[in-house]
């Protein structure tokens, strides 16, 4: 697999989860732990980056704590997790999956996601995730919280493999003044902000199919979903040319066929053109298959 991008979580084919599958816990119990030397590294970083970039700006973002997916039978039976990956705080692991569930009929069961979400911010991902101290920081949380994470910001980000009335998967161009995978090819999505000036209207609701991690920023996570649109190609075309509030963080919109979704990989000369979150929703989709 692809060095940048590895999957921490991701659902079974065809078991995409809908809205009412995920429950999120928010506490401060779940921010990044600290300690003073690194706060002032945030600092410093922070303001030569501002100084040498002004358009970058602060803004809060959830921290992914951690992640379980879980399955529940029909009646008073307890939740038995699914998946094993190592990810954050003490204890915070995804436990192995029972074998037993895979002999539960697919009416006697169902599946639910639940986060656990601190703050942070895009100053302290710079600080931590995105600065040559990531590896450093990370032995320093295993060696004291048994935890890799645990003194990074984590942001979770969320993406979208949009797919328009004609089948097709809308890829953007990134923009060369964004701090990150400057002029790669990313899908809609963000922290949840960049858009692709579509009306809501025209949206399904997003179906999860999986949080994969960015190894070229120590491992930060992105929840990736599904989403259908009832325009065309053309449309989402023209929609994306009148531009949005952030228009200026991508040049262009491209398109690609499902069926050459399903045929990307390491050897696809378009694969070295994609950022690392950008893999991981395509990994994810060929894995999940939520078009089925």
């Amino acid at each position: 697999m692809d060095p940048e991008v590895s999957l921490m979580l991701y659902c079974d084919p065809l078991q995409a989860l809908g809205e009412h599958q995920i429950h999120v816990e928010i506490s401060d119990r779940f921010n990044r732990q600290s300690f003073p030397e690194i706060e002032q590294h945030i600092e410093a970083l922070w303001s030569d980056r501002v100084t040498k970039e002004p358009w970058l700006f602060n803004g809060a973002k959830f921290r992914l704590h951690s992640a379980v997916l879980s399955v529940m039978e029909k009646g008073p039976v307890a939740e038995q997790a699914v998946q094993n990956l190592p990810q954050c705080g003490e204890g915070d692991q995804l436990e192995s999956a029972d074998k037993s569930s895979d002999r539960l009929a697919k009416d006697e069961q169902s599946y639910v996601l639940t986060l656990q979400l601190g703050l942070t911010s895009y100053k302290d991902y710079l600080g931590t995730n995105w600065s040559r101290e990531a590896g450093n920081l990370q032995s320093h949380g295993q060696n004291e919280c048994a935890d890799p994470q645990a003194f990074l910001a984590q942001p979770l980000g969320v993406g979208a493999v949009m797919s328009t009335a004609d089948g097709d998967v809308v890829l953007l161009r990134r923009s060369q003044k964004v701090a990150e995978a400057a002029g790669l090819l990313d899908i809609p999505g963000g922290h949840p902000e960049p858009k692709v000036n579509v009306p809501v209207n025209s949206l399904s609701k997003p179906l999860f199919m999986g949080i994969a991690l960015n190894h070229t920023s120590a491992g930060r996570p992105s929840a990736e979903f599904y989403v259908r649109c009832t325009l065309t190609t053309d449309e989402v075309r023209d929609f994306y040319r009148r531009g949005g509030p952030e228009a200026h963080e991508s040049t262009d919109i491209l398109f690609l066929s499902r069926a050459k979704m399903f045929q990307l990989n390491e050897r696809s000369p378009l694969w070295s053109e994609m950022c690392p979150s950008a893999k991981g929703a395509v990994l994810l989709y060929q894995r999940v298959m939520p078009d089925y």
